[in-house]
């Protein structure tokens, strides 16, 4: 492991950050307690565009192929769905907006600010707000990120995926290295600062050492924000049927274990602070949206596909719903200019249920969980007591892959690559912790309410 302190550049700190040491010696970022009242007030907005010109060979995201032209509908739907669901949760501020999908730059830049538009009739919205916006890196992309930059949008997530053009090919991308190198500098001059790329590893025929290359090249001309994701083979793509069928090969579990770490270390030197699993940043360009998940904050989803997390006041308590948007886009426009929104599925949370989401986000993060913040989730068990007694937790925390301190509980940096591998002893452990805390009552539909016995 690279020991080092980090020189933060001159570039302040936003408000409500502060900055503290971490286990390594290095210099890390902790967002400071969110108050109770704003995990109702507030809330994050995630609007999904769900067309792309092709699919990628990897990709099972709710994405489609567009047979016509229905732009103009599919804006009078987001703006509507957008509308009733800020109305239906009474959250009083949007603290950042994500648009992704699909491939949202193939959105009209009006598309996106009649969204933006309907927001800021509805509730408070900051014009200092992060919104950000996924960009594929085609010529059509770069040439609308200026139009996108004056219809709202002030950060840029770029899908760079590689800088080899024969892999490119081979993930189905639709884009060259020399045009996704072109989108980064006209983004990175439209907003410096604000450009975020993605690159996937594990790639077909890919090394450590060609890995840490590119990478390497990469970071030479990026901005402060890289997203890191091992490809997965996801059942039903073109790339797995590929492999299933002995046409292409990827590398072995412990050749990409080793490419993680190996760009963890390439990163650190550059001078990128990890603070996520797959997230990096320096002068404090992290994803102010991305933290709102990962702080089991509310979220608002939009459109065909999309997730949210949030309170409906007046229907029976104050418990958080998981909603689901219909998937097909047709069908969502359809059942949105019925009802004002596309909702297919709703899923009261229990008070286990909801721990569980914030305990799965929250170890992502290097700062982990602090005990503050568990507090406004959890105010009858703390975490000592959850995990404090533990014979396996106590076994994780010996060998020093997590970390229980008077600042709360987290992965060491060596326990961040592991943490998939200790989640199902957490998830056991918090159940049992819990458990003797909650009564169980029973709604008329048959799904079942988890409430705090007093």
């Amino acid at each position: 492991m690279i020991r080092r302190t980090f020189q933060w550049a001159s570039r302040a700190l936003s408000p409500g950050l502060r900055r503290f040491s971490d286990t390594s010696g290095g210099e890390v970022i902790e967002f400071e307690r969110t108050g109770s009242a704003d995990l109702t007030k507030q809330a994050s907005l995630y609007v999904h565009w769900p067309y792309c010109l092709r699919r990628c060979s990897y990709c099972n995201f709710n994405k489609y192929i567009p047979r016509e032209n229905k732009d103009n509908i599919m804006t009078e739907c987001l703006q509507r769905e957008t509308e009733t669901l800020l109305q239906l949760s009474q959250i009083s501020c949007i603290t950042s907006v994500f648009f992704g999908g699909g491939t949202p730059s193939l959105a009209q830049p009006s598309t996106i600010a009649a969204v933006l538009e309907t927001v800021s009739r509805q509730v408070k919205f900051s014009d200092k707000a992060e919104v950000s916006l996924e960009v594929n890196p085609t010529p059509v992309g770069m040439s609308r990120l200026e139009d996108f930059c004056n219809a709202g949008v002030n950060r840029f997530s770029i899908g760079v995926q590689s800088l080899q053009d024969e892999d490119l090919k081979i993930l189905g991308r639709d884009h060259s290295s020399y045009q996704a190198l072109q989108t980064i500098e006209e983004a990175r001059r439209l907003c410096p600062g604000g450009v975020s790329v993605d690159v996937i590893f594990g790639r077909p025929k890919q090394t450590t050492e060609s890995w840490e290359s590119e990478l390497t090249e990469l970071l030479k001309v990026c901005d402060d924000h890289v997203s890191l994701y091992q490809l997965t083979l996801e059942r039903g793509t073109h790339l797995f049927k590929q492999v299933q069928r002995g046409e292409v090969t990827v590398p072995a579990d412990d050749v990409t274990a080793e490419m993680y770490q190996c760009a963890r270390r390439t990163l650190q030197q550059h001078g990128f602070l990890q603070y996520e699993v797959s997230n990096f940043a320096r002068h404090n360009a992290v994803s102010h949206h991305n933290m709102s998940y990962w702080k089991g904050k509310q979220y608002i989803g939009v459109g065909p596909g999309a997730h949210g997390r949030f309170v409906v006041p007046g229907e029976g308590g104050v418990a958080r719903e998981a909603r689901t948007q219909t998937l097909e886009p047709d069908v969502w426009m359809s059942e949105v200019q019925q009802r004002g929104h596309g909702t297919r599925r709703r899923i009261r949370l229990g008070h286990l249920e909801l721990l569980e989401e914030v305990l799965v986000m929250g170890m992502r993060l290097t700062e982990g969980i602090q005990h503050k913040h568990w507090e406004l989730f959890s105010p009858e068990v703390e975490l000592r007591k959850i995990f404090g007694t533990s014979v396996e937790v106590r076994e994780f925390l010996q060998s020093g892959k997590l970390i229980l301190d008077d600042r709360g509980l987290r992965c060491s940096w060596d326990g961040l690559a592991l943490l998939d591998s200790m989640l199902p002893a957490l998830l056991v452990e918090l159940d049992r912790g819990i458990r003797p805390s909650l009564q169980r009552e029973h709604y008329n539909d048959g799904q079942t309410k988890i409430s705090i016995s007093r």
